[in-house]
């Protein structure tokens, strides 16, 4: 038996491996962005989300990649991958069996032909086997099966990464719209209190003549326009909050503030070309394992056009007696190996073989378009940063506007120069220019996180340290 298997071992390294080898595909990428900016970093590969300097939303961080629900499917999805590719991988090796039986049985006496005096009725029939099948991978079936399984493991594993990419840039944004939104509720309760006491004094002085009731009403209007703005915001911070709850793996409630808007630190622009992408995107290094993949089962169904040679081999102990079964005399063995191959099949080989090379087109495609993705979400996000920045200037310089009008409206009121409605109709463009800024404001830093969130990088290595990592043996798997 040792000699038969050293035999088998030989043929099989000696076999050959049916269908296409992988090879990258050549993608056309350009040698640079369209709007890359002219200050940058090489922040790519450190944890950006610390640049705001603020130990609330580094917490925060901390706490979805250890509990969000995401993570933990991503994981478990790896772990399903891992024993695919240890089931499939299993025919490589020897298949190694027991089996054991007892029997008593009874013969009629009643028969044409009655039993032998010599023969004892009942009889006792006692049996262990220890059997091995093996199927020689001459073809290279089962090693490109493996191959196949082997890559979507890698993909998996790149799916959990892009998970944890889109998990990080959501729970940073999320929280830069609850600062923005606290903003916006700052400036809107600042400016229902402004209008409230002007309410009060316009009252005042209707009820000793000085004014009409028109201008009552007037600063009326403006006091519920405020007021009407500050349980709306109100709801969005809440229902914000909760978002933010389900991103960090909670129940939904309340979120902690660390510093306000305008008191964070602005990141980096981080730096990247795009070949890099290639490298740094999970969703791209996914796609690419998918064509892996793909490309592997062309050759496993190819090879169904070749015969399957298998090699059986049993041995054991059969006896009438249970104190005799391990005596040499009840020794048995049978070893053999056996040639089958298809001959007709109607097309059910070619079949497969058809659906194997579509589905590498379509992975070859699917590929192509992720890389072509990834520059689009580099491209829009880089000038989504510097079309927001110069909104931001433009938004300051009309919040700036509007105060000096608001002001010199008021003075000339005062002294009798101008209507009232010449101040109400000041304020009523300072209060939503006040509220643009802050929103504003806001999206130049989720302008940044979608920066990093495009360009991918060793970031999400470093974010990955603080998850609740697959078992040991998964990863193993994956290297191997």
């Amino acid at each position: 038996m040792r000699h038969f298997f050293l035999v088998a071992s030989s043929i099989i390294l000696a076999g050959c491996m049916i269908g296409p080898d992988y090879q990258r595909p050549v993608v056309n990428k350009p040698d640079s962005f369209r709007y890359a900016a002219k200050e940058v970093q090489d922040t790519s590969n450190l944890s950006w989300w610390r640049q705001f300097q603020d130990p609330v939303l580094d917490g925060l961080i901390n706490e979805a990649l250890a509990n969000n629900k995401n993570i933990k499917i991503a994981a478990a999805n790896i772990e399903q991958a891992a024993g695919i590719l240890t089931q499939v991988r299993s025919p490589l090796f020897p298949q190694v069996s027991y089996s054991g039986n007892a029997a008593r049985q009874r013969g009629s006496e009643m028969n044409a032909t009655p039993i032998p005096s010599s023969v004892s009725n009942p009889q006792n029939a006692y049996q262990v086997f220890a059997g091995a099948t093996w199927e020689i991978d001459l073809w290279g079936r089962i090693r490109r099966l493996s191959e196949s399984a082997q890559a979507n493991l890698l993909a998996t594993e790149e799916a959990r990464q892009g998970v944890i990419l889109s998990l990080v840039a959501s729970v940073a944004n999320t929280y830069i719209q609850l600062c923005g939104l606290d903003e916006q509720l700052l400036v809107a309760k600042d400016n229902t209190v402004s209008y409230g006491e002007a309410v009060k004094l316009f009252e005042l002085q209707h009820k000793y003549g000085q004014v009409s009731r028109m201008t009552v009403e007037q600063a009326r209007t403006r006091y519920e326009t405020a007021a009407a703005t500050v349980p709306q915001i109100e709801s969005q911070i809440v229902q914000t909050e909760n978002a933010l709850s389900i991103l960090l793996g909670r129940n939904p409630g309340p979120i902690a503030r660390g510093k306000s808007l305008r008191n964070l630190a602005l990141p980096a622009i981080p730096s990247g070309l795009p070949s890099q992408l290639l490298e740094r995107r999970p969703d791209v290094a996914q796609a690419e394992q998918n064509l892996i993949a793909a490309n592997a089962q062309i050759g496993a169904a190819k090879a169904l056009y070749f015969p399957t040679i298998s090699l059986t081999g049993s041995y054991g102990q059969a006896s009438e007696d249970l104190s005799n079964l391990f005596k040499g005399p009840a020794r048995e063995w049978v070893y053999s190996g056996s040639l089958t191959g298809p001959i007709f099949t109607a097309g059910a080989i070619s079949g497969q073989v058809r659906q194997a090379e579509a589905a590498r087109k379509a992975a070859l495609l699917a590929y192509e378009l992720s890389i072509q993705s990834a520059f689009a979400d580099v491209e829009n996000a880089l000038i989504a940063r510097t079309k927001i920045a110069e909104q931001l200037q433009a938004q300051g310089r009309l919040v700036n506007a509007a105060k000096e009008y608001t002001r010199l409206a008021r003075l000339q009121y005062k002294g009798g120069y101008v209507p009232y409605s010449t101040v109400l109709q000041a304020e009523e463009q300072l209060f939503p220019a006040e509220l643009n800024y802050a929103q504003y404001n806001a999206s130049l830093y989720t302008s940044l996180i979608n920066i990093y969130k495009a360009m991918g990088g060793g970031w999400v290595a470093e974010a990955d340290k603080l998850t609740a990592l697959p078992d040991e043996k998964v990863k193993k798997e994956a290297s191997k």
